[in-house]
């Protein structure tokens, strides 16, 4: 694969690709993903207080459900991309979608008629969390079959917007239904939001190739098949470096989260209240990124924008550290959305390049090999902000994870994106 990167020609993004506002497979998509990420937020927070202020959970137990819900993605993410090549995506993305509404409209459903157990939480969290390795790496493995070569920074970039909308009015959403319809009333609104992401990818119509399978080539076992998507990822030599600074900077980013409410409440002295208005103005970081994403690859390139997204901002993640009580804490909100800006910009320029150059009977046991090696940094990040804030301080945790998460970005000048200007597409 790294000799066929040499003798690809360039395609320019100067050209204008065909609007996704005409392409209503993609908008029937991007709707569907729009509510149930919403939907989705709005659970994060609900399940942890129906816990906390219902159940009486203690700190661990509530951690626990945390984990539970992302544990799959380490555990699952390898097989789920063996499978997802092997199956047609668009039916495994609609069952998914049916069977995250089951599970989660079963928690206000024993509510009616009782008190929802503390296991059954549990089970929720783990069910909900492997449906959705599943169909995250159907989705994104999906979307080529949608759009074309030159779109998929376009739709990459509206869908990493809606992403990080949900994330800005989906925690003020969730606090809001839980006050007036009490928390396990409100999960219903997501498992609502799964029913109406299930109809609109029912409606889509575009047909779908089978299972890829390259020729002439006998299939493989199941082992060997998820070992075929690793090889291709570390062996390549763009690739294996964008995996290298997004674990890197999920390392860092999952330990400045795990200090940084006890950062703005006992270090900054900021009120539940303005510690809720801090993270909102970070989240619009995310949500200004995707919507630019699309305009700065096209003006910067679609291959530099990758390495210039993390490096150029990097800069401005020094405010966190450099925070302070009273309007100081705004600091923080400039840090964070510079920081969520930057990464938005970045992921969807990536994804976007590995949905390009990845050979189709690849796609699903690639983007799943890919989120394997990414989403394990979370736990350890969380675990290493933890114990620098209890050993060394939170205000020092933050001023050495900065320069980590800065640092991510050093990976790709590495790499041969550091003299690409686009993404190289593949000679007929």
């Amino acid at each position: 694969m790294p000799n066929d990167i040499e003798q690809t020609t360039a395609v320019r993004t100067e050209t204008a690709a065909p609007s996704l506002w005409r392409n209503r497979p993609f908008l029937l998509l991007w709707s569907g993903q729009t509510v149930s990420q919403i939907g989705t937020s709005v659970s994060t927070l609900a399940l942890p207080l129906l816990a906390v202020t219902t159940l009486r959970a203690s700190t661990f137990e509530v951690a626990l459900l945390e984990m539970l819900g992302s544990l799959p993605f380490v555990l699952l993410s390898l097989p789920a991309g063996v499978l997802v090549d092997r199956v047609r995506k668009r039916p495994l993305m609609l069952w998914c979608d049916v069977a995250r509404m089951v599970l989660l409209g079963s928690v206000p459903l024993v509510a009616l008629l009782g008190l929802v157990p503390l296991w059954q939480l549990f089970a929720v969290a783990l069910g909900v969390g492997a449906l959705s390795v599943l169909f995250d790496v159907s989705y994104q493995s999906y979307l080529p079959t949608l759009l074309s070569t030159r779109q998929l920074v376009d739709g990459n970039g509206k869908l990493g917007t809606t992403d990080a909308f949900a994330q800005f009015v989906g925690p003020s959403l969730g606090g809001a239904l839980v006050g007036l319809l009490g928390a396990a009333r409100a999960v219903a609104v997501d498992a609502a939001s799964y029913a109406l992401s299930t109809v609109s990818l029912a409606l889509i119509r575009v047909p779908e190739p089978g299972a890829e399978h390259a020729p002439g080539k006998p299939r493989i076992g199941f082992r060997e098949a998820m070992a075929e998507g690793l090889r291709f990822v570390v062996r390549h030599p763009i690739l294996s470096r964008i995996v290298a600074c997004t674990a890197t900077a999920n390392l860092f980013s999952a330990a400045l989260s795990a200090v940084e409410v006890v950062f703005l409440v006992r270090t900054l002295h900021a009120t539940p209240t303005v510690v809720g208005l801090v993270l909102s103005l970070a989240a619009l970081g995310g949500l200004v990124g995707g919507l630019l994403s699309g305009r700065l690859a096209r003006r910067i390139g679609s291959a530099r924008i990758i390495w210039v997204s993390m490096l150029a901002p990097a800069p401005l993640f020094f405010l966190m550290p450099l925070a302070s009580p009273g309007w100081g804490v705004l600091l923080y909100s400039v840090g964070w959305a510079s920081f969520s800006a930057s990464g938005t910009v970045y992921n969807t320029a990536q994804v976007s390049y590995r949905q390009s150059i990845c050979p189709p009977e690849l796609l699903g046991r690639m983007n799943a090999s890919v989120r394997w090696i990414v989403w394990g940094t979370l736990p350890l990040g969380s675990l290493l902000g933890g114990v620098l804030g209890t050993w060394i301080g939170v205000r020092a945790t933050l001023w050495l994870c900065v320069p980590g998460a800065c640092a991510a970005g050093l990976w790709l000048l590495s790499s041969p994106l550091r003299t690409m200007r686009d993404v190289p597409a593949p000679q007929e």
